[in-house]
């Protein structure tokens, strides 16, 4: 490429050029990457694709209140870049020293970097040889898993940034929450935004959206991308039909154990197939399977998993079966803003062999901690009568005094045979856990 080229796109994505930021800040995840960049090392932005990685990068080197000419951005998903490759990186960042003459410490943002056979090499490059300060942002089918802690060769922090959490989701449709106060004061609201959140999910740009149609319009891309950009291509899938049909069975069952070897024979598939499509998609953060707990590790991979998916926009889009779903689609709700909380802890479902069933049971450590149930229609006596009795049985097989059971609208306490069962509306259960919720930083370094 003629380096007029190379310097036409770059103008278009940094400050020094074209670039004007209009996003909504995203706090939570900056106080993060404050303390990782004291550790000197390559900084991994990772996390499902649209979940806002490069629009966050973007905020953070406008916050770090450099002079413009101290950060170039690249994004490789820019069409206009032709023929990937190390030497095209090399032209790149000498286009960006002789045009912008940065002082000796800047900083270099590589977007969507996995687009770049060889990009492990530039990076170490950079942060090696020049001293650059390197943040690399990349789709989680290259970058989510252990791949770029080899190409790194470990010389690397990362965070994982999520769709917005829920208090995020206020925050984006301007409900500021603050304390209880606000929380009492905005309910009405808030409840009503529940509904949305549920429904639309917590993809950045779809939240921002105000019209239904452009929201769905959006969802279905964003479903198509993750599909076939970083599970299909990334993988080399060929049946691309199938790949397709068994994502929206997994997205259409969330919530619900699914067994291996039933999902093959629902769909007419080979085990092995099924295996395979299910990890590529775990790999991209499409589909969770949560496991039944058990102290077997045996007894974890024989049992049916639990289904969840990163946000519910993405499988209301494909499942058109919202409202007779709402039960199912809040204990994803659960699941993910439980995942945000607990990056460090472990989460599974429980169940025994009577069939009594506990939705979540989050273990740090050797010990089970916390006992949840998510029970969206429990104001049926029976189903409340089924559920508590599901988590007292839960509660004396860990040795738990207290149980915690997610209502769509109930708020009480109630003491059931010696156990304290506390009852929470979904909503205000949000606010609670995003208020305590650190993001708690996962990095390496060796």
């Amino acid at each position: 490429m003629r380096r007029t080229e190379i310097l036409r796109i770059l103008v278009d994505w940094n400050y020094w050029g074209n670039y004007k930021d209009e996003s909504v800040e995203r706090g939570r995840y900056i106080e993060n990457l404050n303390h990782l960049l004291k550790t000197g090392e390559i900084i991994v932005i990772k996390g499902v694709r649209r979940a806002g990685k490069s629009t966050f990068m973007l905020q953070y080197v406008n916050k770090l209140g450099l002079e413009e000419k101290n950060a170039l951005v690249v994004n490789f998903e820019d069409p206009r870049f032709k023929n990937l490759d190390l030497e095209l990186l090399d032209t790149i960042y000498e286009v960006y020293l002789e045009e912008l003459q940065p002082d000796k410490e800047h900083y270099v943002i590589l977007d969507e970097v996995q687009e770049v056979e060889g990009w492990e090499k530039f990076a170490r490059y950079l942060h090696e040889a020049k001293k650059v300060r390197v943040f690399i942002t990349g789709s989680s089918s290259k970058l989510l898993s252990e791949e770029y802690s080899t190409l790194l060769a470990g010389r690397h922090v990362d965070i994982e940034i999520f769709p917005l959490c829920f208090r995020e989701f206020l925050h984006f449709k301007g409900v500021s929450i603050r304390g209880r106060i606000e929380m009492i004061k905005f309910r009405h609201r808030i409840r009503k935004l529940l509904d949305e959140y549920l429904e639309f999910g917590g993809f950045p740009k779809v939240v921002l959206i105000e019209e239904e149609k452009g929201k769905e319009e959006l969802l279905n891309n964003y479903f198509r991308d993750i599909l076939i950009k970083d599970v299909q291509r990334r993988f080399k899938v060929r049946e691309t039909g199938k790949l397709e049909e068994l994502a929206k069975y997994y997205l259409t069952n969330i919530s619900t154990p699914q067994s291996f070897n039933r999902v093959r024979k629902w769909l007419n598939l080979s085990l092995d197939t099924v295996e395979r499509y299910s990890k590529y998609f775990a790999i991209a953060r499409l589909i969770f399977f949560v496991p039944k707990f058990s102290f077997s590790m045996k007894e974890q991979i024989l049992n049916p998993k639990k289904v969840y998916c990163m946000d519910t926009g993405l499988r209301n889009i494909v499942s058109f079966k919202f409202t007779e779903d709402l039960g199912r689609i809040a204990e994803n709700v659960v699941f993910l803003n439980l995942l945000f909380r607990n990056r460090d802890k472990e989460i599974y479902y429980w169940k025994d062999h009577t069939g009594k069933e506990v939705d979540f049971v989050v273990k740090e450590g050797l010990k089970v901690n916390e006992l949840i149930q998510a029970c969206w229609g429990i104001e049926e006596e029976k189903t409340e009568r089924r559920e508590v009795r599901a988590l007292i049985k839960a509660m004396d097989a860990f040795k738990l005094n207290q149980g915690l059971v997610i209502t769509k609208g109930i708020d009480k306490e109630e003491e059931v045979d010696g156990k304290r069962i506390v009852y929470k509306p979904l909503w205000e259960w949000l606010l609670e856990i995003n208020s305590h919720s650190s993001n708690k930083l996962q990095w390496k370094n060796k």
